[in-house]
């Protein structure tokens, strides 16, 4: 995936910063110490006074190079013994005094020999889908604060129940879906009239998968094919990276489909995006004020084919739920 300058500077800072501070608590572990315990001071010139008598061996015979190494290794071993033993007995950990790197493969300088850490290139990958995710103006809901009294309780006879029991079983569904969620978790498609609850749960759920460490992209529909438009035409310096994110993140939410302005180059993204993402075995969730009828009246059928076929519907029931709020 392709970064743009602005973000690799931002993910050195935060690198830089991480080493600063690992740093910055270890020196103030140091100084408490040596207040604590005068003897470690001398210890520590001790160590000091090793190598460096280890290294005049450079100008010693061979026979005296090597005995001289033994003894000032020895020295700076039991120099290291006394120091652990020292901690012990002030209650402190053997480690106490090391440096605690977030990293500590490249010790938070976000390279490895010449090659960039996984640190690194993880953050920069962190660092871009939440650039991505800031273009939606949504904040996570949560399952805790999805009210089902908003529903009727009274029977449908086309439900064959309540209103109410309805969305109880689309609750559990969404929370199950969070619960256990991976890459081969299958698509699900929410469909249903306005302001019933589909943005709820499918924000929901992104915060649960979020949470877990996974990838997702969140937004509507109209945003992404129109970042997807200023990409194509070479509107952004993005060069092909918010196109890799949508196709390859692990969970992909694609909000009010069917709201979006219809247009060869849009219906060509939406067939790009739902077929990639099967082909790959890599879970989408779409929502719609569209039925499926709808969906098969508006997009190619080999759109529609793919969203009914491939993907779990799940049917939204009741009133406006955002009217009922309103009203409150």
């Amino acid at each position: 995936m392709i970064y743009s300058t602005e973000l690799f500077d931002k993910a050195r800072e935060i690198i830089d910063e991480r080493r600063r501070r690992a740093e910055e608590r270890t020196s103030l572990r140091l100084n408490a110490f040596e207040k604590a315990e005068p003897r470690y001071r001398a210890l520590k010139q001790e160590m000091i006074d090793s190598v460096r008598d280890a290294l005049s061996s450079v100008n010693m015979d061979r026979e005296s190079a090597e005995k001289n190494l033994i003894r000032q290794r020895e020295r700076n071993l039991n120099a290291q013994r006394e120091i652990k033993a020292l901690l012990r007995a002030h209650g402190l950990p053997e480690d106490h005094l090391e440096t605690k790197y977030t990293c500590p493969k490249c010790g938070d300088t976000g390279s490895v020999g010449i090659e960039l850490c996984s640190c690194f290139t993880e953050l920069l990958q962190k660092l871009a889908f939440e650039e991505a995710n800031q273009k939606s103006p949504l904040r996570f809901s949560t399952f805790a604060d999805f009210r089902l009294d908003y529903y009727p309780d009274t029977p449908d006879p086309a439900l064959e129940c309540s209103p109410r029991a309805w969305m109880e079983n689309i609750l559990n569904v969404c929370k199950e879906y969070a619960a256990d969620f991976d890459t081969n978790s299958q698509n699900l498609f929410m469909f249903g009239e306005t302001g019933l609850g589909k943005t709820h749960l499918s924000l929901a759920i992104a915060g649960e998968v979020i949470k877990k460490g996974y990838k997702v992209i969140y937004n509507s529909a109209q945003n992404i094919f129109s970042e997807l438009q200023k990409e194509y035409f070479g509107k952004t310096d993005s060069r092909g990276r918010f196109e890799s994110m949508v196709l390859e993140c692990d969970l992909l939410i694609l909000d009010d489909l069917g709201a979006e302005f219809s247009t060869q180059f849009t219906d060509a993204a939406l067939y790009n995006i739902i077929n990639t993402r099967i082909n790959m075995r890599l879970p989408t969730i779409i929502n719609s004020n569209l039925s499926t009828k709808g969906i098969e009246e508006r997009y190619s059928r080999r759109i529609s084919s793919r969203l009914i076929g491939e993907y779990l519907g799940l049917r939204f029931v009741g009133g406006d739920i955002r009217q009922l709020k309103s009203d409150e």
